[in-house]
């Protein structure tokens, strides 16, 4: 029994002795895995490794030693985790030992070392020990580039969990790493030395008298001029290596009296990237570095930047220079001083303001703005450098608008004082004396209003910016004096002017509410009894700019409880009969009301007060329109026409959005039996004639409510829940299938596709989509309702497409069934395009609508291959909308999308149409050029606008076509359409970036062709054609 288990125990070893054999003798690579498995699994143990791989280890042949050392690295590359603490220290003496054996040996021990680096058990002192042995026996920079990343990595492991030892090697171990790193030429092992250096200094490791050696090791890699060889598989890009030898050089202010020199001696070079670079470490290095750093350098650091802002020809070495003057500054600002020291800052913008201010002064004025860019940079800096440049500067530029009479030099002199006024917004005075603006007031405020009142327009842009900037400095600006300009000059410059009044608004509300609040009211009386009298287009365009100014001021939740009651009340003189209505009029109070909804959404108070003054009134002056007459009044029938009606929709949806759930379910409590009941005790003057019954018998008028009804239910949010739902959706539904009023039917299937929409997967949500699939199916047959069957059909095939519910794919099935009907084929067509795009009433993220990310690149993948088999399969009167449907989708399709679905290959067959020759393709690249043959300008413009985009991003695939491309947009250069032509040129122009090999053959013809279009009738036809025949004249030429 004994000898039985003498063979068992032998049995391993012999098996361990010839996976060692295999890998040492017989060169094979797989024992080496299969060794440190079973030392993982427990089968041997390292010292049996080492014991096996004895002979090898002190074989005479360097080759053989380094295969068994090999071997045993391997094992404790993977099994480092198992090893005790004895075994750690005999295996660590036995390869510091191997350190000194052939060079041949030398990759392996080092393999072997990065193991133990990573020992947990690895005892005290050891690292050091390792180190050192490095240091002293191993010529790292004549080793192979793997071998020094393994130094690298063992170096690494060890400051990661050996520090404090580390540093107990003093400055020692830093002059090893010097030595190590010393001549270092590979990216790869670069990116790992400097994040090294940057330890070393950032972890405090004693640098001793090595500071410059480190420096000098470091820099001599500055600037980087490194690119990256062709399908590089390590991905080491350049700007990776600037920003790791950035970081080190910028870590230390030991550096700077190094550094700083060679920085101004590469900013004065004349290579471009190296300007770059430097001005960049420039600026990392000022947010460590102190004033005594940059004390001796700053006369040169500052000429070298004027010198570059000055005379440089790039605008990205300007803007460097002009942000390492910026942070040079901020450091001269936030140095703590003793009391005898000398204060750098300003002496350093002394010398600034010396070599920047006579240029203010030239009357050439070549370097204005060279020099006040430098002024502002270094002004941006501090209150303190703000204070100074700005007390400095501002008395001269005064002076110089006043010299100057032309309107461009005067616009170029406010231009500047405008940014220094934007620096002084940056920094807070607890003291409102202190503001230095405070000296210049009266004259800055003259200025201004001499540029606003001046002659020319871009005088007055830039004033009325500056007057904007001025009203934000308190105590600067006289509020009297700019709300008299607004109200007087408003309509010059009118954008500018309305944004100035709204920033100054909030800032003034009190001021705004007492003076031009009232003005405008009365501004707006006038502007009514004009209205009433019939007065001509003057009047007409006050009206509208005080409309304009009310809305723009209402910033303020106080201002808003004063504009809202005007703006409604002057929409109620429209039902009153007080006034010449005209939709424009009642539109443009609508779009005031919207921008004023809009402004409130940020404020829940102001957003509720808003909506509870605003929707009651618009409703009740739209239900007292739609109340029947026995003498039809012209006046109040304005309020029902379609544009005006979608305006009130727009102001009602905005006011509703961003309703909080528990205010938007006290509202629906009154509007939804408003429609449903006639209920209309909440609304202002509710004594109305007759019944509102929208939906039983109710007149025409009165259905055409129902628009308003979608604009506030369809913005809900969707956990509101709406009384009455089941009669309200059961009556949208029979409203949406009736003939007699299209308007009606149209928002009442809008209104119902938007509720589907929101509404939670169940049992009524089913009952409610198979009540719609009846309702369609019926109304699809013959009978007068066809058109709102469709329509019903279409905006619930996107309500549920939005959503991805599972009935989608029936519906849009169904709806390119209709692509065949004689009847409904075109609409069908153009149905496609509603269902890919956003809208702006219904059906929106802003309205809380269930809108499924990628619904368009869904649908795409879905359906378009069915749209394309159905092209083929359809008779020849039917492709049309086929095409129309494809280009619909394709051309609100994201383009990153649609590039990877171009095929590299495609067949292509000819198909011959009587005289007319067409291509078909396969999908999809081939399908867009037959959308070009189609007569329809819809169709060409569409297919036109998804051409360009694809030619310029995918010009490889593209060329393939190249021959029937060119023929088309030949073709549609001349076509009736102005937009087809001008499309048809932007893709001539767009296919001069296909292969220039490709498009060679077809440049004299493509030549003579476009010289028709350069005599088009239209303008802009010429442009884009003269903008494509260059280009194609220059095709192929050098430097083309």
């Amino acid at each position: 029994m004994a000898a039985a288990a003498a063979l068992e125990a032998a049995a391993p070893t012999d098996a361990l002795w010839g996976l060692v054999h295999d890998f040492v003798m017989g060169q094979q690579e797989g024992p080496a895995d299969q060794v440190a498995a079973d030392v993982k699994s427990g089968n041997y143990t390292v010292l049996q490794v080492v014991e096996a791989l004895g002979s090898s280890l002190e074989n005479p042949e360097p080759r053989t030693r380094a295969r068994g050392i090999q071997l045993l690295s391997q094992v404790l590359l993977q099994c480092h985790s198992l090893l005790l603490e004895k075994e750690v220290v005999h295996l660590i003496l036995f390869y510091e030992n191997r350190l000194k054996d052939h060079h041949l040996v030398i990759p392996s021990v080092l393999q072997g070392l990065k193991a133990l680096s990573l020992c947990v058990a690895l005892p005290p002192g050891l690292a050091v020990s390792v180190l050192k042995a490095i240091f002293q026996e191993v010529h790292v920079q004549s080793l192979p580039q793997v071998d020094r990343h393994t130094v690298y990595n063992i170096i690494t492991n060890f400051m990661r969990t050996r520090e404090e030892e580390l540093k107990g090697l003093g400055a020692d171990f830093t002059f090893g790493f010097i030595q190590v790193m010393d001549g270092e030429k590979d990216p790869r092992n670069l990116l790992v030395a400097f994040r090294i250096v940057h330890d070393l200094i950032s972890r405090d490791y004693s640098l001793g008298p090595f500071v410059e050696e480190l420096f000098e090791v470091t820099s001599c890699y500055f600037p980087i001029d490194f690119t990256p060889p062709p399908n590089d598989p390590y991905g080491i890009q350049r700007e990776d290596l600037i920003l790791s030898l950035r970081s080190v050089l910028a870590s230390t202010p030991r550096f700077a009296e190094f550094l700083l020199p060679l920085l101004i001696e590469k900013v004065d070079s004349e290579i471009l990237s190296a300007k770059l670079d430097s001005l960049q470490t420039l600026n990392a290095c000022c947010a460590v570095y102190r004033q005594k750093e940059l004390k001796d350098f700053l006369p040169s650091l500052w000429a070298s930047i004027r010198r570059e802002v000055f005379q440089t020809a790039s605008e990205r070495v300007e803007a460097e220079g002009l942000a390492a003057l910026h942070s040079l500054t901020v450091c001269l600002s936030r140095s703590v001083l003793s009391a005898d020291a000398e204060d750098l800052l300003d002496s350093f913008l002394s010398n600034i303001l010396q070599d920047c201010k006579h240029h203010l002064c030239e009357p050439d004025m070549k370097l204005v703005w060279p020099s006040a860019k430098l002024l502002q940079a270094a002004a941006g800096a501090s209150a303190r450098a703000c204070d100074y440049i700005t007390s400095n500067v501002l008395p001269l530029l005064l002076e110089q608008f006043h010299k100057h009479s032309q309107s461009s030099q005067r616009r170029t002199i406010l231009e500047m004082l405008l940014g220094f006024l934007k620096l002084q917004q940056k920094w807070s005075y607890e003291d409102k004396d202190q503001r230095p603006l405070n000296g210049f007031k009266d004259q800055l405020c003259s200025l201004v209003f001499m540029a606003l009142t001046g002659p020319s327009t871009q005088l007055q842009l830039v004033g009325i910016h500056t007057l904007t900037v001025l009203g934000a400095q308190p105590g600067t600006l006289s509020l009297e004096g700019l709300l008299n300009f607004l109200e007087e000059d408003s309509q010059s410059c009118r954008v500018a002017a309305l944004e100035a009044s709204g920033t100054l608004a909030a800032l003034y509300p009190v001021a705004f509410s007492s003076h031009l609040v009232p003005k405008l009211a009365e501004e707006l009386r006038v502007g009514e009894s004009d209205l009433t009298r019939g007065d001509g287009p003057t009047q007409c365009s006050r009206h509208l700019c005080c409309l304009q100014a009310l809305s723009a001021i209402s910033t303020h939740p106080s201002i808003v409880r004063e504009t809202l009651p005007l703006l409604l009340q002057h929409l109620c003189q429209v039902n009153k009969g007080n006034m010449v209505a005209r939709s424009s009029d009642v539109i443009a109070v609508c779009q005031s009301l919207k921008q004023v909804a809009e402004k409130c959404q940020q404020d829940p108070d102001c957003c509720w007060y808003f909506h509870q003054t605003a929707i009651p009134c618009l409703l009740a002056l739209a239900v007292q329109a739609s109340m029947p007459e026995k003498e039809p009044s012209v006046l109040r029938k304005v309020l029902l026409e379609d544009e005006v009606l979608a305006a009130m929709v727009s102001v009602i949806g905005t006011a509703t959005t961003h309703l909080s759930p528990e205010l938007a379910a006290q509202s629906v409590t009154h509007i939804v039996p408003l429609f449903l009941d006639g209920n209309v005790s909440f609304l202002p003057e509710n004594s109305f004639p007759s019944r509102f019954q929208p939906f039983q018998d109710g007149s025409s008028g009165q259905r055409r409510l129902v628009a308003l009804l979608m604009a506030f239910v369809c913005s809900l949010p969707r956990n509101v829940e709406i009384p009455q739902l089941n009669q309200l959706m059961r009556e949208l539904l029979e409203l949406s299938c009736c003939h007699s009023c299209p308007f009606s039917s149209t928002a009442a299937a809008k209104c119902f596709a938007g509720l589907l929409n929101k509404h939670p997967a169940g049992q009524q949500l089913d009952e409610f989509l198979q009540l719609a699939v009846d309702k369609v199916e019926a109304g699809l047959g013959s009978g007068p309702c066809r058109s709102q069957a469709f329509t019903l059909l279409l905006w619930v095939t996107k309500a549920l497409v939005l959503r991805y519910h599972p009935l989608s794919s029936c519906l849009t099935t169904q709806l390119m069934g209709l692509l065949s009907d004689p009847e409904l084929g075109p609409a069908a067509a153009d149905g496609f395009s509603l269902l890919m795009s956003d809208c702006t009433d219904v059906l929106t993220r802003a309205g809380h609508a269930e809108v499924r990310i990628m619904f368009r690149q869904r649908f795409f993948t879905d359906n378009v291959p069915a749209l394309v088999q159905g092209f083929h399969a359809a008779p020849q009167g039917v492709k049309p909308n086929y095409l129309k449907g494809l280009s619909h989708v394709l051309n609100r399709l994201p383009k990153p999308v649609l590039l990877p679905e171009l095929p590299t290959v495609s067949p292509m067959g000819l198909e011959r149409e009587g005289t007319r020759t067409r291509i078909c393709m396969m999908w999809p690249s081939h399908t867009l050029p037959i959308a070009l043959s189609c007569p329809d300008c819809v169709v060409q413009l569409s297919t036109l606008s998804c051409l360009q985009p694809l030619l310029l991003e995918a010009p490889q695939v593209m060329s393939l076509h190249v021959d029937t491309l060119v023929t088309k947009f030949l073709n549609l250069t001349s076509s009736p359409s102005m937009a087809v032509r001008i499309a048809a040129l932007q893709c001539m122009h767009a296919l001069t970036r296909l292969p220039t090999p490709v498009l060679l053959p077809y440049k004299p013809q493509v030549i003579r062709a476009l010289a028709k279009p350069l005599d088009d009738k239209k303008r802009l036809v010429r442009k884009e054609a003269v903008s494509a025949r260059g280009e194609w004249f220059l095709l192929g030429s050098p430097g083309s």
